[in-house]
């Protein structure tokens, strides 16, 4: 035996079981990473904010807790007018469903000269009603698993938000502790990753709440303008979620007002729905770039694969976070990556290729030479004599 082979294998060994021991560890306090990474979150968002404050001689402390009270008394507004729309509004479509299933299977008896009746069809609209009614009061009488329900999420509550107290009040002291046990090159790396965590962060952040303003405004002037019930908490409702869930957050919650606008006709829900589409044009296009511009703007693609990634891993939470962790992290690398000038390509150019050569150019792109089959070059382009490489005699025209 080798004399080495034995270290080996205890080497081996100890790694094996540090390797199991952290998992062990891992998928036990995986509830408690999950609040720790939710409150480093929103510590990261709360602090410039906080140090807006500080710089006005509020103290950390003070500062923090003035910027989560007014963050909770908004969250709190937001979703009792959302309560109030949510169940005024299901019971008032409830009602209007028979109504609205007869008078859709007249038009299409009428259109396509079929005789479905609408006792049927409404027969089985009750029967599928009566299942979520006894399936709610099972829920209903389940009184202890709700309460315990709702006992964990305000204990979930308050530890996020203690700890996102302490991470913010006690930033430049939790920092500080940090680097102490680093070297001072790696202090500046860490220091500078936090910056940039910090400044993304919050900086997107405030960007989508700048644009769900935008976007809850326009929609509430135009549901005012169709005359739909609860207009102000069905716009807060389509600005929130589009900005959340991008690109396809405006559609899904524009699902909502345009249910509630068959309410009062098919025109004014077509009018929704026409309105959702051009806006989500508009904000794509026109008022992202333009608000985003001084903090992180990324590519709607990518921030929708970021939030199927995040709920892929952590579940609900991972969709809160991976918006503002992809976007920190794009700009971390991107300081990092080193850039090159691009070669003119066609493939490059957004001229379209076969376009005329004098397009090409002037979109950056050079005109290709002719081939040989279409005749000799002109002077300009062959190539200069050997009595011409010294240059023009005086008495020619260069």
């Amino acid at each position: 035996m080798p004399p080495w082979l034995p270290r080996a294998m205890m080497l081996a060994m100890w790694i094996v079981t540090a390797f199991g021991v952290v998992l062990w560890l891992f998928l036990q306090l995986q509830g408690l990473i999950v609040l720790l990474l939710i409150s480093l979150f929103l510590a990261l968002a709360l602090e410039p904010a906080v140090n807006w404050l500080h710089r006005h001689r509020w103290p950390r402390g003070p500062a923090t807790g003035a910027v989560m009270l007014l963050v909770l008394v908004l969250t709190g507004a937001f979703l009792s007018l959302l309560g109030s729309m949510l169940i005024g509004q299901v019971l008032a479509f409830a009602a209007e469903v028979p109504a609205m299933l007869r008078a859709g299977l007249d038009w299409f008896n009428a259109a396509f000269n079929t005789s479905y009746s609408p006792t049927n069809l409404i027969d089985e609209v009750s029967s599928a009603s009566g299942v979520v009614e006894q399936y709610a009061s099972s829920i209903a009488n389940n009184v202890l698993g709700a309460g315990t329900t709702v006992l964990a999420l305000l204990f979930n509550g308050l530890t996020i938000a203690l700890f996102t107290f302490y991470l913010c009040a006690d930033g430049p002291r939790f920092r500080r502790v940090i680097c102490s046990v680093l070297p001072p090159r790696t202090q500046r790396e860490v220091l500078r990753a936090w910056e940039i965590a910090i400044a993304k962060t919050g900086g997107y952040l405030y960007s989508r709440a700048l644009m769900a303003l935008v976007c809850a405004v326009a929609h509430w002037v135009l549901l005012v303008a169709l005359d739909i019930p609860y207009a102000v908490a069905l716009a807060l409702w389509v600005g929130v979620l589009s900005q959340f869930i991008p690109t396809a957050g405006t559609y899904i919650g524009g699902a909502v007002p345009v249910l509630v606008a068959l309410l009062q006709g098919p025109w004014a829900a077509v009018w929704v729905l026409v309105f959702v589409i051009v806006y989500q044009q508009f904000e794509n296009y026109l008022l992202q770039p333009r608000i985003t511009a001084r903090t992180l703007d990324m590519h709607p693609a990518v921030a929708f694969g970021s939030v199927l990634a995040g709920v892929a891993i952590l579940g609900a939470p991972g969709a809160l976070l991976a918006l503002p962790m992809g976007a920190s992290l794009q700009a971390f690398i991107g300081t990092y990556i080193r850039r090159y000038e691009v070669e003119e390509h066609p493939l490059l150019s957004a001229a379209v290729a076969g376009t005329d050569p004098a397009a090409a150019t002037a979109g950056g792109e050079a005109p290709a030479p002719e081939s040989a089959d279409r005749g000799p070059r002109s002077r300009a382009e062959a190539p200069p004599a050997d009595d011409e490489r010294s240059g023009p005699e005086p008495d020619e025209p260069s």
